[in-house]
Order: structure tokens, then sequence, then C-alpha cells
């Protein structure tokens, strides 16, 4: 029996030893293999895993000393690098036994970078080099191409035109799904927390994700009861995150319950970023702070649809019957203005690429929607930036390039990156190119001989260039709204915004905020209210209108329509002002304002709010952006609301109420 036992023990031992061998990572010292107890593995099993001739990694001895420690998977990563010319990355490799977690670590990054490129690191190496060797040669990437002005569709805010695409918008958007591009933080604004957290407007300080959240949930009410009788849709929200952004965006939609939103609306999509590049033969960066580490920077929004492609989002949502992909950025607190007429538009004029637009000056730094057409018969709608633009135009029979017309503006209307895709020709796209899309590089050069950069630099990719891999049958238009109405990023800090010349855009927080004010008096001014005129007021350097501060949530209007409808002709509201109205059916009928009224109401309730309001209202209290002592989102703003008195009218009954002269009265 003692006999036995021990060979059954010996026996099983053995087993586990060739599962082990089998099974197990392999290593490597110099040239014997060992698996992962260290044990010899079999010569056949090293020709099998392709490892039999360290050869190919002589060129890096640092590495080779370190093969034995890294895993078979590690090791092909390792191969890869070298025969892509990258054995620099292992110079100051310590010797085995010093740094192995490290080591390990490295290749951890190796295998996602070539894990969320599409072909994988070769590929963006070749890329690299390739698109180096242009810049460095000043290849024009237009070159061939003849600029002309495309089709599409200029709209005037409150027309018959307009308030016609926004009621077909709203129609449509139930069959939407929305994608917004997030990955950054907000230092360049002066802000060290994501942008989607920072107010749009100090007023309710409604932060921007809130805010677009709000606006998806109203326009997925409108749709849904337009259409009584089908099933009640739900909009998803995509939202694209980083590295940086990605943990605070969970922290903040689960913090606030996603504002309203069901949590399985909501996706998120994290983006990688990319390799630096060192030189003109695209050797890989080492990061300056870790040996053992590639140096990595954004590769741009235009990650977002190879994303949505690997994510398998986009079938879903066709076998839900959507249509529409609508695409948009983090700090413009004005775009929902523009999107049932914009989406209108899309689904009258059958576009497969809609990018919304303003107008835009001849020359002004922005980009100009244009139509390429080559000398071999392509074409193709596209984004230019406004300092390829207008040399294109001098060099293709247009002596004075990009010059204003009639209308006083470029005819090439001004890009917003905002865009509205057609589903199902999106999806047939992407099935080509697995999302990719058209990269460039801008290496800072130390000297006219282009032959070493001031810094490291990388390929990028941006959101709007999805158009270039379309075929000429494409149907891709543009959509110009008023510049009020649909475009007032938020991007620039204090410094930056107060040395903008006068007169161009400051792109700042302090005016982005001001832009909303302006946008919504100018709205109730159109639909019969009288509005006072702004003053101009200088907060942080930057000289901005200050409107009546009025704000109402999106439940109240998303449209023109809506507007005319719950506010009527014989109100007036002071420059002073502040209106907030936070309330689905509340009716707007002889309202006099001189101060601040605040109106609140529950969905079930209709009200009825007229008479006279006079109070000390709500001031603004200049700050000075430098002061550390108060939040950085009011200091990059240069003021701050005094709330000093105000009447709040707050309905929590569901049923009809009207608000007389002297009950409202202050």
């Amino acid at each position: 029996m003692l006999f036995g036992r021990r060979w059954f023990l010996c026996h099983m031992r053995f087993r586990r030893f060739l599962c082990r061998m089998l099974l197990e990572p392999t290593w490597i010292r110099n040239d014997v293999i060992f698996d992962g107890g260290r044990r010899p593995v079999a010569a056949d099993r090293l020709s099998e895993l392709g490892l039999d001739d360290v050869a190919w990694s002589s060129p890096a001895p640092n590495l080779q000393k370190n093969l034995r420690i890294l895993s078979p998977d590690q090791i092909k990563l390792a191969k890869m690098l070298t025969s892509e010319g990258q054995s620099h990355l292992f110079a100051h490799w310590a010797e085995p036994g010093v740094d192995d977690e490290g080591k390990r670590s490295f290749f951890d990054q190796v295998a996602r970078l070539d894990r969320s490129y599409p072909g994988g690191l070769v590929s963006y190496i070749r890329n690299a080099r390739k698109l180096l060797a242009d810049s460095k040669e000043g290849k024009n990437p237009f070159d061939g191409f003849t600029p002309s002005v495309p089709l599409g569709e200029v709209l005037t805010f409150g027309d018959d035109k307009f308030v016609g695409f926004e009621e077909a918008g709203i129609r449509e958007v139930r069959n939407a799904a929305f994608v917004l591009v997030a990955g950054g933080l907000g230092e360049r604004l002066g802000y060290k927390g994501i942008k989607l957290a920072l107010p749009a407007e100090s007023t309710t300080g409604t932060c921007f994700l809130q805010h677009y959240i709000e606006n998806i949930l109203a326009l997925q009410n409108a749709s849904n009861s337009i259409l009584q009788g089908q099933h009640e849709a739900q909009i998803p929200l995509v939202i694209m995150t980083s590295d940086d952004t990605h943990t605070p965006t969970v922290d903040l939609l689960e913090s606030n319950s996603y504002f309203g939103m069901k949590p399985t609306q909501v996706k998120l999509l994290k983006q990688e970023k990319v390799a630096c590049l060192d030189d003109n033969d695209a050797r890989l960066a080492v990061d300056p702070c870790n040996r053992y580490k590639i140096q990595t920077k954004p590769h741009g929004h235009g990650d977002v649809h190879a994303l949505l492609y690997s994510s398998g989002l986009l079938d879903a949502w066709h076998d839900e019957g959507r249509k529409w992909v609508l695409f948009f950025q983090d700090t413009n607190g004005l775009l929902f203005k523009a999107i049932p007429a914009s989406l209108g538009v899309s689904a009258t004029k059958g576009y497969h690429v809609n990018s919304l637009a303003v107008p835009r000056k001849a020359k002004e730094a922005i980009g100009g929607i244009t139509k390429l057409t080559h000398a071999d018969g392509r074409t193709m709608v596209i984004n230019v930036e406004y300092n390829q633009l207008d040399p294109l135009l001098r060099a293709t029979g247009h002596p004075d390039g990009d010059v204003n017309c009639e209308t006083g503006y470029s005819p090439f209307p001004g890009n917003i990156n905002q865009l509205i895709l057609e589903l199902n020709s999106y999806i047939e796209e992407l099935t080509k190119t697995r999302g990719a899309i058209k990269e460039f590089v801008n290496p800072k050069y130390k000297d006219s001989s282009k032959s070493s950069f001031k810094s490291s630099t990388r390929l990028e990719c941006m959101m709007q260039d999805y158009p270039k891999t379309l075929p000429p049958s494409a149907r891709v238009g543009f959509t110009v709204m008023d510049t009020w109405l649909a475009y007032a990023p938020v991007k620039n800090n204090p410094e930056d915004a107060a040395k903008v010349p006068k007169g161009n855009p400051y792109h700042s927080a302090t005016s982005g905020e001001m832009a909303i004010y302006r946008a919504n008096s100018l709205i109730l001014r159109k639909a019969g209210f009288e509005i006072a005129n702004p003053t101009l007021e200088v907060f942080n350097g930057q000289e901005v209108e200050v409107w009546p501060r009025i704000t109402w949530s999106p439940k109240w209007a998303l449209t023109f329509a809506d507007v005319r409808r719950k506010a009527s002709c014989n109100c007036s509201v002071t420059q002073r002002s502040t209106l907030v109205i936070k309330g689905k059916n509340v009716y707007l009928d002889g309202l006099s304002l001189d101060g601040t009224l605040i109106i609140k109401s529950i969905d079930d309730a209709e009200v009825k709010v007229g008479g006279s309001v006079q109070n000390k209202g709500w001031t603004l209290k200049r700050i000075d952006h430098k002061d550390t002592s108060v939040p950085e989102e009011v200091r990059i703003r240069g003021f701050e609301i005094e709330k000093v008195e105000q009447l709040e009218i707050n309905y929590t009954e569901p049923e009809q109420m009207s608000e007389n002269d002297e009950a409202i009265e202050n």
C-alpha cells in the first residue's frame, strides 16, 4: 500500500509538471526557455512559440538580457517594437532583477496602445512616418483640390421655415442618439475639474452635463407626446471620456442620480491616448519621468467614431429603429437651441452628414465648411481650417482669397464641430473604415531644417473629418444658424480671453454665460416681449453685453413655437432683472418685471403669471480672477451673483392657477 501511494503521488506530480509546462507562461534565460515555474521547456515548444531565434533582439542588448522575465505575449510585443525601429525604448533598461515590475508594466502599456489603435502600433508607427515625411517636405494635403461653396441650408430664426424645421426635428428626435465628446479637463479655462461639471450659468448654477441631459429628456418627452399611441422611446446618451475625465464623470452622474435620466440610457466610452513621437523617424518617446513608460498624449476627438464602432452600439441602435446620431462637444451652452431645426433639416433634406455652422467673417479664426473637387473628379465636403482656406482659394483662381460676399460674411460658413449623421450610411462607412479617421501631425520644429522637434508630437484626428472618406454619392450638407443662437463655447481662461482683439469672440466662461442671457432675451423679444437693451460691462478684462439674466428649463420651451405659445406680447423685463422659469406649463401674460422673479411648478400644474414685480433683485459683483479665496468656477467668470431680494413662487399642486396683479406684486 505504501509503495502504491508513493507511486500515485509521483504520478500526480508528474502530471502537474506537464500541465505547467504546456499551459503556464514561458520564460527565456539567454538561450534556454523556462516555464512559469522556472523549469526548462522542450525545444519543440520553443519553436512552436517562434522564440527559438533571439537574434532579433540584438539591436537592444538590455532587452535581450531581460527576455527571461517576460511572457510570450510580451516578447512578441518586443519583437514588434524592434522590427519597427523602436529598440531605443530599451536603451536604459536595468539588469534583470532590477525594476522588473516596471518592465512588465511597460508591456502592459504597449499592449493597451496596440489594442486601442485601429491596425495596432505597427499601423500607428507607419502612418506617423508617412505623415511626418509629408510634413517635412511641406506637402499640402489639398494639392489638386479646388474649393467651392457646398449646398446647405441657411436659417433665419423665427421665420416660418425655421419653425417648420423645428417641428420636423421634434418629431424625428425620438429616433436619435446623442454622443457627447468630453475627454478634456478644464485646465485651459483655469478650472481643475472636468468641464462638464462647470456651471453653464450662475443664475441657477446648472452645470453643463445637467443642462445637456435635461434638454435630451425634454426632447424625448416632446417627441413622444407628438406621436402618442407609439411606444415611449428613450433617447440614449453616449459620453466619450478619457483617463482624466472618466471617473469624475461617473461620480458626477451617480451623485446626481443621472440628472433624471435612467442609468441604462447613459453609456460611457473611454478614449485611450496615443504614443508620442520624438523625431521624423517616428521613434516613440520615452516618458521623461519614467524610463519604463512611453509618453502619451490625446489622439483627438476623432476617436469617437472608432469607439462607437467597436462598442457595438451602432448595430444595437439600428435594431431599435434609430435613424440619427448627433455629436456635440462639452461646453457650448447654446447648442440645444439649434438642435430641433438642424435635425429637421437633416430629415427633410435626407442628409447623410449635416454640419452645424454659423455665419463666418472672411479670414476669421474658425474653419470653413467647403466643397473640395480634385482634378481626378473626387469630391468631398469637409471643414477646412481658416489658415488653409485662404491660401487654397488664392492658389485656385481667387486672388483675394477668402472675402466677404454681399451678406457681409464669407460664403464659407463657420464650422462649430457639431454633426448630425444618418445612422444607416454611418454604419456602412464604419464597416469599411472601422472608425479610423484621416489623421494629421503638427510637429513644432526647432529650425527651418525640420530635422528635429522642440518637443514630442503625436498623430491627431478630428471628429468633423469623418466625411473625408465618404463616396461622392454621399449627401453632405450644412445648416447655418445665427451665432447668437447656436454657438458660445467656453474654452479660454481669463488671461487669454482678455488678449483677444476687440470685436472678436472671447470664448470664455464670462462670454459663454452672457451669451445664454442674450439668446434668451432675444428669443423673448422676437416673441413680443419688451426686453431692455443691454449695458456694457467689463469682467476679467473682457467687455461684454449684460442682458437681463433670463433662464428657463428645457421642458418650458424647446422651440420658438413653445415660447410664443407660453409668453404673450404684453410683457416687459428691465435690464437689471432676473427671470427664472422652472416648470413645464408656465404662461406669462401681462408680466412687468423689474427685479428678480423665480417661478417653480410641478409638471401637472398649469400656471398663468402676470402683474408687476419690483424688488431689489440680484446684482453682479466683480471678482478678481486671481483671488484664490473664491472658487475657481466663480473666478474664471469675473463676477458672482449677490442675491439681494427676489420673489419666488412655487406651485406644488396639480391644478390650474392664475396670479393676478395683487397676488404677485412684491
